[in-house]
């Protein structure tokens, strides 16, 4: 059942009959006739009661007339959908859990206001699952941590983190990973790039953590370091969002570490006009930060 043979009916049903369908879609009545038997045929029902040369829509082709309308004002719209550069339709957008909650809330409040036509979904996971999940067209775009390979994606830098040390706020000045007591990373899960760069820290100095304790979330971290159970390294904005700051300290790291570079990635050739809109959003609000 192609959608031809679905508006060749519909002209049918709303002509009255045969000739007058012919008529409207400049075709002889023969092949009109042929392809509604074809389509009988293919459905196993008849659709109309046929009485000489008049046609009356049976109970089967009531039932299918609607559904044509339906499907054919569907492949109307999607016909219009694929050239309207208008932004429309469901963007599956991906974000760290600390991009979500620090940086996103604006520009996807002010992307909902301009754009009311879109509906937004907001996944939050790991960069790993993130960079994976934008590859099997499970989400249009995503805000990532760098290092992401170059090849599958387009990607457009958004923003840098100013990254930390942060422990407890009785903790002495740390100046390398030796002076961190206890010897414990909290983290979180691998792929995250900021766990990347701690480790980094650490290897640098030819120290070894005691312990690595993983965490789902970096509000769990900012707890676990404020109580003294080991050191993090985090975007400084996360204090923004932490109401216990008091409890925590912060130290510098060497300048090659301290920059995090923030991406929007989406798969090569897949640019759609929902990107287009948020990446406008960004980059005036990255303009007003600047001037």
């Amino acid at each position: 059942m192609d959608l031809s043979d679905l508006s060749i009916f519909r002209a049918v049903v709303e002509a009255g009959g045969v000739t007058r369908a012919a008529e409207k879609l400049h075709r002889v009545q023969s092949n009109i006739s042929t392809r509604v038997r074809q389509l009988e045929r293919e459905l196993g029902v008849d659709l109309f009661i046929r009485e000489g040369k008049k046609l009356h829509l049976s109970p089967a082709g009531k039932l299918l007339f609607e559904y044509a309308n339906r499907l054919l004002e569907l492949a109307r719209e999607a016909r219009e959908a694929v050239h309207d550069n208008k932004p429309r339709g469901l963007f599956r957008l991906g974000a760290m859990p600390s991009a979500a909650a620090i940086r996103l809330p604006r520009p996807l409040n002010e992307l909902h206001q301009r754009y009311p036509e879109i509906t937004l979904e907001l996944r939050t996971d790991t960069v790993r699952a993130l960079t994976e999940g934008v590859l099997r067209g499970e989400l249009d775009a995503a805000f990532v941590g760098e290092p992401v390979a170059d090849a599958p994606f387009n990607k457009l830098a958004m923003y840098d983190e100013e990254l930390a040390i942060f422990a407890s706020a009785r903790h002495r000045a740390i100046r390398s990973p030796r002076d961190v007591r206890p010897q414990t990373m909290l983290v979180l899960e691998m792929g995250c790039p900021y766990r990347l760069r701690l480790e980094k820290w650490f290897d640098e100095t030819g120290e070894t953590p005691e312990r690595i304790i993983e965490m789902t979330s970096w509000h769990a971290i900012l707890g676990c370091a404020a109580a003294g159970m080991g050191v993090a390294l985090l975007p400084k904005m996360v204090l923004n969002n932490f109401s216990e700051r008091e409890f925590l300290s912060l130290h510098p790291l060497p300048r090659h570490l301290s920059k995090a570079p923030t991406v929007l990635i989406w798969r090569k050739g897949m640019r759609s006009p929902k990107v287009d809109a948020l990446l406008e959003i960004m980059k005036a609000r990255r303009r007003g930060m600047v001037s």
